[in-house]
């Protein structure tokens, strides 16, 4: 990490230097996926913070090993703290529950979740991602949890402003008078490593100005050793924990929220997606221009952008938008980032990404950052080609490569064990009884072979968890099947003869098969169209069934 005097002289600033808008298409555009009407134009060698990435990325890598390493004592006053308010939150839950207190179950899970929520908002920024992480579970986690959750997306108690003033005057190495005419003091968002405030530059220009809490860095590292120190006793002690592979959870972790701490890598993040989606010719996403000077350690000062929330469907139909193509555009834009260039947001949920009045989708937060390089990517690769022509073995070869499986994993034998070569049995067409003893083999045989859930595709897979979820809200009636066939005709035209380059194949030889998506989602061969509504239908009836089984 920079020391903060060196940021603060780095970024001591004068905003009356700003590159006036152009009166014709900004220049910027040809380059990064930006809005029409920008409050500055951005030059690429004229960004004052952007010399100091690689520097600052660099010194986040190193420090990484003392992070995720597993102390022999952790830091022992947070453990205490950490473990007396979750006991004080859930303790009362756990009393009531074992005495029936509960109308119904759902009653005891809405009551366990605003618990934990109210827990984890007080034990601060780490805990508080992990909460905006499960929020994005829709249909892995429960309803109750997630819907609870989703509160720490935006809604976090803010910093007073006292503090937010202190932090911007001390990167910034100016009185807030003396860069802005306005600064709102109460939030538009507040989150768990920062919040959002609206304000205006002396220069003129409506902004965003991100804001780090303060002292955050110091909690986060205290944090994750203690995590550090409490992953190991996971493994094998909890099923989905040990397919999580909970020390590779702490690194996860550790990746991310490290690189978070440094607001400049953030913003380099928005060039380098913004920079992509341009590549791409993909207009249906727009990436907000940071400031050329005015981003510092602890502040990102941004251009302002507005648009509908991404669950305000009434309002998007009201204007004329097509929800269906929103989500349409968000699946390739996606997909495109990740399978070309390794490269792709990895925090999507509803409160970092809002749709414009023109239909477009702007895109923020980019904190986390997915970043697949080399072999890994070449895997990903591999796994999307073989999920799109039914090939078995190339899908768990990938997911080996990709780091789910060990090296030397018997691919046949995983494959048999799996029952993968054998026709699909519909989970409609069990009972309860069935479905549970059917997801605990898998889960047994998966522990057998020591699966674990890389970092890369946990991120990929909660972001297409997030699409899942967003389909539902805005294009329920969608053909899922017919998309994805569409959106596998778009690749190998638009980019087959790249991708059979890389792959060393003979892209036009290749022969789109869906039966292994058609398998996923628990159909069988001869069903050709789905719309999210049916596949909801059938989750629902499965999800009774396994509860019903459970609860008795």
């Amino acid at each position: 990490m920079v020391h903060r005097q060196t940021a603060r002289v780095e970024n001591t600033v004068s905003p009356s230097r700003v590159v006036a808008p152009s009166v014709l298409a900004p220049s910027d555009r040809e380059w990064a996926a930006f809005s029409a009407t920008p409050p500055w134009v951005l030059q690429k060698d004229q960004i004052r913070w952007r010399g100091l990435v690689e520097g600052i990325r660099a010194q986040a890598r190193t420090e990484l090993p003392s992070l995720m390493t597993a102390p022999r004592v952790p830091p022992l006053a947070r453990l205490v703290v950490v473990v007396l308010r979750l006991g004080l939150a859930l303790g009362p839950w756990w009393w009531k529950r074992r005495r029936n207190k509960y109308a119904s179950p759902e009653a005891s899970r809405a009551d366990l979740s605003l618990r934990a929520r109210r827990a984890i908002e007080r034990l601060g920024s780490t805990y508080i991602k992990l909460a905006q992480i499960i929020s994005s579970g829709e249909g892995l986690f429960p309803t109750e949890l997630v819907e609870e959750f989703k509160r720490c997306r935006d809604q976090v108690p803010a910093e007073p402003f006292t503090d937010v003033r202190r932090v911007v005057e001390e990167d910034l190495g100016a009185r807030i008078e003396d860069v802005f005419t306005s600064f709102e003091t109460s939030p538009i968002a507040a989150a768990s490593i920062a919040q959002v405030h609206a304000a205006v530059l002396r220069t003129g220009e409506s902004v965003v100005v991100k804001v780090q809490r303060p002292q955050v860095g110091t909690l986060v590292r205290k944090d994750l050793k203690v995590m550090a120190w409490l992953a190991p006793f996971l493994v094998g002690r909890i099923k989905i924990a040990a397919l999580a592979n909970p020390p590779a959870l702490v690194e996860l972790f550790a990746e991310t929220i490290v690189e978070e701490l440094d607001f400049r890598l953030e913003a380099a993040n928005m060039l380098d997606i913004a920079s992509i989606l341009a590549d791409l010719k993909q207009d249906g996403y727009v990436i907000p221009r940071p400031h050329p000077e005015l981003v510092t350690r602890r502040i990102i000062v941004m251009e302002r952008l507005e648009g509908f929330k991404f669950d305000d469907v009434a309002g998007m139909k009201d204007a004329g938008i097509d929800t269906e193509a929103v989500i349409r555009t968000g699946m390739v834009a996606f997909m495109e980032g990740a399978l070309l260039y390794g490269v792709f947001h990895g925090d999507l949920h509803g409160g970092n990404l809002f749709v414009m009045r023109d239909g477009r989708t702007a895109l923020l937060d980019f904190g986390i950052v997915g970043r697949l390089s080399g072999n890994r990517r070449m895997a990903f690769l591999r796994l999307m080609l073989s999920a799109t022509t039914n090939d078995v073995k190339g899908q768990i070869t990938a997911l080996r490569d990709l780091g789910a499986l060990p090296m030397d994993t018997d691919i046949d034998a995983v494959i048999k064990d799996l029952r993968l070569d054998q026709p699909t049995i519909d989970p409609t067409t069990l009972s309860g009884e069935e479905l549970v003893k059917e997801v605990q083999r898998i889960v047994k045989a998966m522990l057998a072979y020591g699966a674990r859930m890389p970092k890369e595709l946990m991120l990929y897979v909660k972001n297409m968890v997030f699409l899942d979820g967003a389909i539902a809200r805005l294009a329920p009636d969608l053909d899922l099947l017919g998309e994805i066939a569409q959106i596998s005709m778009l690749f190998a035209q638009r980019h087959g003869e790249r991708l059979g380059r890389e792959l060393g194949i003979d892209h036009t030889q290749v022969e789109i098969n869906l039966d292994s998506v058609k398998a996923g989602l628990g159909v069988g061969n001869d069903v050709n169209h789905m719309t999210y509504r049916d596949l909801q239908k059938r989750r629902e009836l499965i999800q009774k069934r396994m509860r019903d089984h459970v609860g008795r």
